[in-house]
C-alpha cells in the first residue's frame, strides 16, 4: 500500500513524479494526503500533520524533496517524523567520478539522482577528465565510454526536474593522463600526466573542452580541476621556457583558464590542495608549516571558488584551522568537499567515511559555510558500487540539517538498512575492530583487505604475513549477514554483491594462511584438503563473483572498462588453475619441489598490510613491471 498521496505545486510536481518513477510503490491512491506550501523563510522544511496527512512547507524544491524523504523514512521506521529542519547551507552536492574506468549509464544516474533528491541534495558534481566527447578531438576519451552531449543534456534535464545543478569538473592541469597518452597529444605535455602551461595550442584546446562540456548544461558553473599536479614544469615547460617557481606557473595557468570560463560566462572553481602543496617544504597537502606567500590570495582571479577537500581528518578542529587558513591565505570562503570512502575498494569504508563527514560539517557549520559536496572516488578502477555510497550521502546532508537520523532517513532516501550497509565495509575493517562509526580505530582504518585479497595472487601469498586473528571467520560470519539481509529489502539487494565477495575471501584466506604451512611441514593430508574441497569451491565462489560484478557493472554503466575488470578475474581465475596443477602433481609425488610455496611470507609493511590500502598492481605479484 502506498506511504503517500501528494498533491503538489508546479515547481516540484515533476520531480515528485519522478522520484515515483524509481518507487512506485510509495506514491499513490490509498496513501496518507501531502500537501505542499512554498514560500518559508528559511532554508529547510517544517512538517505538520493535517488530518489523516501531511503538510510541508518549504523554503526551496530540494527542501521539499528532503521533507519527503524524511517523512517516509519516518513511516518505514515507525518514528515521529520531524517538526521542522532548518540548514544554513545553500548547496549541498554530490561528486560523482565518472572518469576512473566506470561510466555510468545515464539511466543510473537519473535513478542516484532521485536518491539524492531525498536526501537534500541540490547539486551534481560530474567528474570528466576525459569521459566527454569534444567535437574535433577524436581521442579524447576515445574507447572510455564518454558521455555524448545528448547523455550530459539528458541527465541535466532529470536533474533539474528535482532541483539539482549539475555542475561539471573538468581537469585543465594534472590529471590528464589518458587524454596525453596518446601521440596526438604529445605536443600539449609538460609530463605524462600534466598539461604544458603557458602553450597558447594547450589553451586553444581547453577552449574546446569547456565549449563540449559547458554547452549541454544548464549551470553556469564549472570546476577545472588543478589538483595533484605534481611535477608541474619539470618536464617540456623547463625546456622550453626554464626553471620557473611552481607558484608563478600556477598563478599565470590560472589566470589564462579563468579568462577562457569568463568569455564563455562561466563561474570557475578549482581544487586548493596545490597551493598548500607548494608552499609545504616536503609537499604535503596537510603540513601544518605550510608556508603560502601573502601575495597569493590577490592573484587568484576574481570569482574563483577553491574547494578545500579533505576525507583523511576525523578531529572537527582540524577542518576548522583549515577552513581559517583558506580565509586567511587564500582570501576567502572555500567549498568543502567530504569523501564517502568509495576509492580503492569494492564497497565503500563507511565508518571513516562517516566519522569524517560529521567532523567535517561539523566545522563546516561552525564557521559558517554555505556550500558543501561529498566525493564519490573510483580510483584504481571503480570496483565499488555507487550505491554503497548512499549513506554517506545520507549522513552529509544530515549533518546539513542538522539530523541525527541517518537510519530512518536513508529508509527514506533509498530503501536501505543503514546498519547492514554500514556492516558490509567490514570487508575491509578487520577483526578486532567492528565496522562501527562510533568507534575511533574504524574511524582511523585506511586497509582495504577486501579488495587486495581478492586480487592478491593464490600461488605466491606474499603480502599474508601477521593476519588478524579469526579472519577466516569473520568473512564466513559477514558473508552469512549480508545473505540474509540482502533478501530483506528491495533496496538492500545491493547487499548480495558484497555477501559473495566476504564468502569468497574466507575461502580465499584459508588458503593463503593455510597452505604454505602444510606444504612446509610436509602435512600431505592437509595441502589434499586445500586441493579438493577448498580450491574447487572457491575457484566457483570468484566465477559466481565475476558474473555478479559483470552482471551489475553492465546494468549500472557503460560497457567500457568492465574489459579492466575482467582481465583481473581472468587473471585470478589463471592463477587458481595453476595452483590446483601444482597441487595435484605434488599430491602425486610429494617429493616435487614447488619453490613458490617454500618461503614462507615476510612483513613487507610497519603497520602490516592488512591496514594498508594496496592497489591491484602492488598486490597481484611481488615485481614492479616496467
Amino acid at each position: 500500500m502506498p506511504y503517500l498521496d501528494p498533491v503538489a505545486p508546479d515547481e516540484i510536481a515533476t520531480g515528485l513524479t519522478a522520484i515515483a518513477a524509481v518507487y512506485p510503490d510509495r506514491f499513490g491512491t490509498g496513501g496518507a494526503p501531502v500537501r505542499f506550501a512554498g514560500g518559508l523563510a528559511d532554508n529547510g522544511f517544517a512538517l505538520d500533520a493535517d488530518g489523516e496527512g501531511w503538510r510541508i512547507r518549504y523554503r526551496r524544491p530540494c527542501d521539499a524533496y528532503r521533507a519527503v524523504g524524511v517523512l517516509l523514512g519516518a513511516l518505514i521506521a515507525g518514528t515521529a517524523p520531524p517538526a521542522a529542519e532548518r540548514t544554513g547551507f545553500a548547496t549541498l552536492g554530490v561528486m560523482l567520478d565518472v572518469s576512473r574506468n566506470a561510466v555510468p549509464r545515464p539511466a543510473t544516474v537519473t535513478d542516484l539522482l532521485a536518491r539524492y533528491a531525498l536526501a537534500g541534495v541540490n547539486q551534481l558534481w560530474l567528474y570528466l577528465e576525459d569521459t566527454y566527447r569534444v567535437p574535433g578531438e577524436p581521442l579524447f576519451g576515445y574507447a572510455r565510454g564518454r558521455y555524448s552531449g545528448d547523455e550530459l543534456r539528458a541527465i541535466d534535464d532529470a536533474a533539474y526536474r528535482l532541483g539539482i545543478e549539475v555542475v561539471p569538473c573538468v581537469q585543465t592541469l594534472g590529471h590528464l593522463e589518458q587524454v596525453l597518452q596518446w601521440e596526438h597529444y604529445f605536443p600539449y605535455r609538460d609530463t605524462d600526466r600534466v598539461l604544458l602551461a603557458g602553450d597558447d595550442a594547450g589553451y586553444a584546446l581547453i577552449g574546446r573542452m569547456l565549449d563540449a562540456v559547458s554547452a549541454p548544461l544548464r549551470s553556469r558553473r564549472i570546476h577545472v580541476g588543478m589538483d595533484e599536479a605534481h611535477g608541474i614544469g619539470t618536464g617540456e615547460y623547463r625546456r622550453r621556457f626554464g626553471a620557473t617557481p611552481p607558484f608563478e606557473i600556477l598563478r599565470a595557468h590560472l589566470d589564462r583558464v579563468a579568462a577562457l570560463c569568463a568569455e564563455r560566462g562561466l563561474a570557475p572553481m578549482i581544487w586548493s590542495d596545490m597551493y598548500f602543496r607548494l608552499g609545504s617544504a616536503t609537499d604535503h597537502y596537510y603540513d601544518p608549516d605550510t608556508e603560502i606567500p601573502d601575495w597569493v590570495a590577490g592573484s587568484i582571479p576574481a570569482g574563483t571558488r577553491l574547494v578545500y577537500w579533505d576525507y583523511d581528518h576525523t578531529d572537527a578542529g582540524f577542518y576548522r584551522d583549515w577552513i581559517a587558513r583558506h580565509r586567511e591565505r587564500l582570501g576567502g570562503d572555500p567549498i568543502l568537499a567530504a569523501g564517502s570512502g568509495t576509492h580503492h575498494r569494492m564497497w565503500a569504508q563507511l565508518p571513516r567515511a562517516l566519522a569524517t563527514i560529521r567532523a567535517g560539517m561539523t566545522a563546516a557549520v561552525h564557521c559558517g559555510l554555505t556550500e558543501a559536496v561529498v566525493t564519490q572516488w573510483g580510483n584504481d578502477g571503480a570496483e565499488a558500487d555507487a550505491y554503497s555510497a548512499l549513506p554517506a550521502v545520507q549522513a552529509f546532508t544530515d549533518h546539513a540539517y542538522g539530523s541525527a537520523e541517518t537510519a530512518a532517513n536513508l529508509l527514506g532516501s533509498a530503501d536501505a538498512t543503514y546498519a547492514d550497509w554500514v556492516a558490509a565495509s567490514g570487508l575491509d575493517v578487520l577483526p578486532p575492530v567492528p565496522a562501527d562509526p562510533d568507534d575511533a580505530r574504524a574511524a582511523d582504518w585506511t586497509g582495504n583487505a577486501g579488495k587486495w585479497l581478492l586480487w592478491h595472487d593464490p600461488v605466491l601469498g606474499f603480502l599474508t604475513a601477521d593476519p588478524p586473528t579469526g579472519l577466516a571467520r569473520h568473512y564466513a560470519t559477514l558473508a552469512d549477514r549480508l545473505h540474509a539481509a540482502a533478501r530483506r529489502r528491495t533496496g538492500d539487494a545491493r547487499l548480495a554483491f558484497p555477501a559473495l565477495l566476504a564468502a569468497m575471501l574466507a575461502d580465499k584466506v584459508r588458503l593463503h594462511l593455510e597452505l604454505g604451512p602444510a606444504y612446509r611441514t610436509g602435512d600431505v593430508a592437509a595441502v589434499r584438503e586445500l586441493a579438493t574441497v577448498l580450491l574447487p569451491r572457491l575457484t566457483g565462489r570468484v566465477a559466481a563473483l565475476h558474473a555478479a560484478h559483470r552482471n551489475r557493472w553492465y546494468a549500472d554503466n557503460s560497457p567500457f572498462g568492465w574489459e579492466v575488470l575482467d582481465r583481473r578475474y581472468g587473471g585470478l581465475t589463471a592463477r587458481l588453475a595453476h595452483l590446483d596443477r601444482l597441487l595435484a602433481g605434488w599430491l602425486r609425488d610429494p617429493a616435487t619441489e614447488l619453490p613458490e610455496l617454500a618461503e614462507p611470507p615476510v612483513a613487507t609493511y610497519d603497520v602490516g598490510a592488512f591496514r594498508r590500502c594496496l592497489t591491484h598492481a602492488r598486490v597481484a605479484t611481488p615485481s614492479v613491471v616496467s
